[in-house]
């Protein structure tokens, strides 16, 4: 595992101790904000923020309305039980779908979600006072993908590429050497909750970059119940330690099918699910028939305007883990 490449400077305590240091060199006695999804990403960059800064760190929490089934409600809630920091709760939902509004092509997608995401920061920043700084949890897959260090773009990660040139915030970025599973460690030592440690990757412009084709209020909420269904039956099967991300893809295509005896002409959901070590290369995850099946029989049992479910089996490379 790349895990061991990590501390190769030292021990996961001592890459621990170096950046509590580290931000609190850089924010001095001043404030910073830090943007939390929930993520295993985000979640460790902000303990490590908070561990340097306290009551000096405010977390921002974006509901940008391209989140999965239930998960606003569950990020605030985990945090809440957990950890004592300050969280801000943002609703921008209307916001980051107006934008999107017609939007088809993938690079655009990714631009505007991660320009937006810094402009509500940069809003939320004055509001708070005099706040200079934001602290995120890019990892070394994001920079290798976007392009940053010898410009073979793979895609634009909002984090990384997307990135506003004009931005006022000055970033921070504790976790940016390490792979995933690098994070995980650091994670674990850090007395993360398992189900933090163990959530899967997902990226941050959401279910816009799993909706081919145009962002609308109604894929939205199809993909949503889809997604949530291949969750559910990874976690049944017992499946959800051994892959890297399991999830589902609303198409741009609509086929014949029959419902009821009756002729529709329904949306196609494909399903996703690899493994990997570290997001730069992954294999299709060799699934148990009977756990496809029951993922499939559901979806368009479960979604009505669903009615072909296909599986992706295309590793990394040619393809990409996402499809946008």
């Amino acid at each position: 595992m790349k895990g061991d490449r990590v501390f190769r400077l030292g021990s996961v305590k001592e890459f621990i101790e170096d950046q509590v240091r580290s931000i609190k060199e850089e924010v001095g006695e001043g404030k910073a904000l830090c943007a939390l999804s929930g993520g295993l990403d985000s979640s460790v960059a902000a303990v490590l923020a908070h561990r340097a800064l306290g009551e000096r760190l405010i977390c921002i929490f974006v509901d940008h309305g391209l989140l999965r089934e239930g998960e606003p409600q569950q990020v605030q809630e985990v945090f809440s039980r957990n950890f004592k920091m300050n969280l801000v709760f943002v609703d921008a939902r209307e916001r980051f779908l107006r934008k999107l509004a017609g939007v088809v092509d993938l690079e655009e997608k990714r631009r505007i979600v991660g320009h937006e995401f810094i402009r509500v920061f940069e809003e939320e920043a004055r509001k708070l006072g005099e706040i200079n700084y934001l602290i995120q949890g890019t990892v070394y897959s994001d920079v290798v993908e976007s392009g940053v260090e010898d410009g073979s773009k793979v895609k634009s990660h909002h984090n990384v590429a997307a990135l506003p040139p004009d931005m006022e915030l000055r970033l921070i970025e504790p976790l940016r050497p390490l792979y995933k599973d690098e994070v995980r460690v650091v994670a674990e030592e850090l007395g993360l909750p398992e189900e933090i440690v163990w959530r899967q990757p997902f990226p941050g412009p959401g279910l816009a970059i799993r909706i081919l084709g145009e962002v609308t209020e109604e894929k939205l909420s199809l993909l949503r119940r889809a997604d949530a269904i291949v969750v559910q039956e990874i976690r049944r099967a017992g499946l959800h330690k051994d892959l890297w991300q399991y999830f589902a893809v609303l198409l741009d295509l609509k086929s014949v099918g029959v419902r009821e005896g009756s002729r529709v002409y329904g949306y196609t959901v494909a399903v996703r699910a690899v493994v990997s070590q570290d997001a730069l290369t992954a294999l299709w995850a060799r699934l148990p028939y009977e756990v496809m099946d029951r993922i499939s029989q559901r979806i368009v049992k479960e979604v009505p305007s669903v009615n072909r479910v296909v599986y992706d089996i295309t590793s990394k490379p040619p393809a990409t883990i996402e499809w946008e």
